[in-house]
């Protein structure tokens, strides 16, 4: 595959999009038990996930299954900033300008970043060294900024398939590293720089 970002964004996300709906189910499924696994997972406090849109891997199966001290959000556009609002089945949404449904709540009364104790965010490609490819607006990456200087929390775990793994992506000055990539079959820790997965043993 091309290194060329945009090309690239193209090629995989109509590989995701191709995906059949029974393994869609499946994966969802997978995903979650993946990231409840992971060593850091928190117990308590507030994790955002994200409105699976343009073939995105779901995550309704991991908020399900959150335990019961944590708050589950998603993202609310304030301006040209990211900010995650609680949300549950059946709380009122409004579209955003990018056609994806978010909280209906007030932009400025959402939580910051910072305020979270992990944030699952999507992905269109990422490598077995953790880098993550988005969809090119920049979102995560200026609003988890902070993380380039700091430690967790917020965790930050990139979710995609399987099949969105090529072999190496370009770092660029701006993309914010995840701590952990998941998928549907392999946990990707990208601050083990000898790229090591966990995978399932079936």
């Amino acid at each position: 595959m091309t290194q060329d970002r945009d090309t690239l964004r193209r090629q995989l996300r109509q590989l995701r999009r191709e995906l059949p709906a029974a393994a869609r189910i499946a994966a969802a499924e997978s995903l979650a038990r993946h990231i409840l696994a992971l060593p850091f997972f928190p117990q308590s406090g507030y994790v955002a996930g994200y409105w699976a849109m343009d073939g995105e891997i779901g995550l309704h199966v991991l908020q399900l299954r959150l335990p019961p001290g944590l708050v589950w959000c998603l993202p609310v556009l304030d301006g040209d900033r990211l900010r995650f609002a609680p949300w549950r089945a059946g709380d009122p949404l409004v579209t955003n300008r990018f056609g994806i449904p978010e909280p209906d709540v007030a932009p400025s009364s959402a939580l910051e970043p910072q305020a979270l104790a992990l944030a699952v965010m999507p992905l269109v490609g990422f490598d077995a060294g953790g880098q993550r490819l988005g969809m090119g607006g920049g979102w995560y990456d200026r609003g988890f900024a902070f993380r380039h200087g700091s430690a967790a929390p917020p965790w930050l775990v990139g979710a995609g398939f399987a099949v969105q793994q090529v072999p190496e992506l370009e770092a660029a000055p701006w993309d914010v590293v995840p701590d952990a990539i998941c998928t549907e079959s392999a946990t990707v820790l990208p601050h083990d720089r000898t790229a090591r997965a966990e995978t399932d043993p079936a």
